[in-house]
């Protein structure tokens, strides 16, 4: 709920924004017409630019308390494997080709002000990868990442704080990532936060086969 509260109420601040240059742009006095409109012009470009920074935080969601992130359940499909991933209430099914598995996840922490009054970081899965072991079936894979989530038309709050090294005061922008694990078909596996990074558990005799066999 937090994350949609903060999405609504930058929307809310495109929509002023929004109001704001209209007013500007039909004004009826026309002295200054051309700076006017220019301004007004301006004020309805910034309110879409914070609009899609708005619909940008949507997308993410806050940790949620004693449950992992996301389940992933490995079904072999043909050359490659089935993957439904259950995120909360909702399931999404992807495909990969590959014997072992990467997740990475982003994190939004905040600072200052905001974790003063008690605003509790958020997460977005970001990219599903799969690799093979032997090089010739590597150069052959067509379908090796998959992305879970993308940002409209390139506003991506988080990467630019991570590229710009800003954290505007309030952000903290963090990666984490599920290093390389084996693909088993029937193999679930679970991926948590923790302290240290992201975990991922096996949920069943498949998935803890694999990673016996691989080890």
């Amino acid at each position: 709920m937090q994350y949609d509260g903060l999405a609504w109420a930058t929307a809310l601040l495109a929509l002023l924004t929004v109001l704001v240059g209209a007013r500007i742009l039909f004004n009826s006095h026309w002295f200054l017409g051309w700076l006017r409109g220019t301004c007004g012009l301006a004020f309805v470009a910034l309110a879409g630019f914070i609009g899609l920074v708005a619909y940008d935080l949507y997308s993410y969601a806050p940790l949620p308390e004693g449950k992992p992130l996301v389940t992933l359940s490995f079904e072999a499909d043909g050359p490659g494997y089935r993957v439904n991933l259950l995120e909360g209430g909702s399931e999404r099914s992807v495909r990969l080709e590959g014997d072992l598995w990467q997740l990475d996840a982003r994190l939004l922490q905040w600072k200052g002000l905001a974790a003063l009054i008690g605003l509790q970081p958020g997460y977005r899965l970001d990219k599903l990868s799969a690799r093979f072991l032997a090089i010739e079936q590597q150069e052959q894979a067509t379908q090796g990442q998959v992305k879970l989530t993308q940002s409209p038309y390139g506003v991506d709050l988080w990467r630019w704080l991570r590229l710009g090294q800003r954290d505007l005061l309030v952000f903290d922008a963090q990666a984490r990532r599920v290093t390389y694990l084996p693909i088993a078909d029937q193999a679930v596996y679970s991926v948590s936060l923790t302290p240290t990074g992201l975990l991922a558990e096996p949920m069943n005799q498949a998935a803890k086969q694999a990673l016996q066999d691989w080890q």
